[in-house]
């Protein structure tokens, strides 16, 4: 279970939360313009677009979860199980396994308004990486500073959203999710006035009752709604520690704590990280579970036009500043 989000002020910047029972080795990976990105039914991509974010590393290939390009383009892919309906290749189409469609989309495109071209020719394959890994069941969020998309693939075929909220979590489909938000317009970041009825005095008897009612519990829906309703009313000032502190409070209306989501024999699901890209810049910031320090990672302090992956560890335990 996940969240991702995007928000805008000076900069564009794109993240997510990882909410899982257990970590599959993840590290800050920065691929540069010349690695080769092996595909199963696509040949050889020698060149392509920078990238840097949050990948396991297999075989040195990057998985990644989420990652911006050099251009500012941001994709993420999160949990859809049991809706996730992947394909056999077939012929004429870009046939692409679910763990390359985020290389193949920011490897070739610098904004949304390209990507959809992409996609219109996309068939996601049903293809595992290796005998070791799952067939994830994903759906994903592509966005810039201008616009974002919903994409899921499937039993009908690959379904391409408008997304106006800039916010993607897991389970219902895409459709459904952004229905349920009608459920909730009368909530306001306002004080709420009476409309119950005008033969009773009622009033506000404290701060932020115009929000009662915003869904509290960690499940995929309410997490939508929730994040959905903090981004879309947050506001901060375009200096870029204001900006990325804003981007982890909004992303923090929907943290995951140890305990809270029990998964059984003893397994919990937590947030175990939560990432900002500052897109435009090429800076991916990060906390990790027991690490709530922001710590940062710029791809253009590395050779971009390297042929090998640059990787960094996540920095894990909480880095506490002593004040006396």
């Amino acid at each position: 279970m996940c969240t991702a989000a995007t928000y805008k002020t000076k900069d564009f910047y794109f993240g997510r939360t990882l909410d899982y029972e257990f970590s599959y080795g993840d590290e800050i990976t920065v691929t540069p313009r010349n690695y080769p990105f092996r595909f199963r039914n696509m040949g050889i991509m020698a060149k392509h677009y920078a990238m840097i974010g949050m990948a396991h590393v297999e075989e040195e290939c990057p998985l990644y979860y989420e990652a911006v390009n050099e251009k500012g383009l941001g994709m993420a892919g999160l949990n859809f199980v049991d809706n996730a309906d992947y394909k056999n290749p077939v012929p004429d189409k870009d046939n692409i396994a679910q763990f390359e469609f985020i290389p193949w989309i920011l490897g070739k495109c610098a904004s949304v308004k390209e990507a959809r071209a992409l996609l219109e020719r996309i068939n996601l394959t049903n293809i595992r990486f290796n005998d070791k890994l799952p067939l994830a069941q994903l759906h994903w969020i592509i966005a810039d500073r201008e616009e974002a998309v919903t994409v899921e693939s499937v039993r009908d075929g690959v379904k391409v959203y408008d997304n106006p909220v800039g916010i993607l979590t897991n389970n219902p489909p895409f459709e459904e999710q952004m229905f349920q938000l009608n459920n909730f317009m009368s909530l306001s970041p306002k004080a709420p006035q009476n409309h119950f009825c005008d033969k009773l005095k009622l009033s506000a008897y404290s701060r932020g009752m115009g929000a009662l009612g915003l869904p509290g519990d960690l499940s995929s829906q309410s997490r939508f709604v929730r994040a959905a309703f903090v981004r879309m009313n947050s506001i901060s000032g375009d200096s870029e520690s204001e900006s990325i502190s804003q981007f982890f409070h909004i992303l923090g209306s929907v943290d995951q704590q140890r305990g809270c989501c029990d998964i059984g024999d003893g397994k919990y699901e937590v947030t175990i990280f939560t990432c900002c890209c500052n897109a435009d810049k090429g800076i991916y910031y990060y906390t990790t579970y027991d690490n709530h320090q922001i710590t940062a990672v710029d791809m253009h302090r590395e050779n971009l036009d390297d042929v090998g992956l640059v990787r960094y560890a996540p920095i894990h335990g909480e880095q506490i500043k002593m004040q006396n």
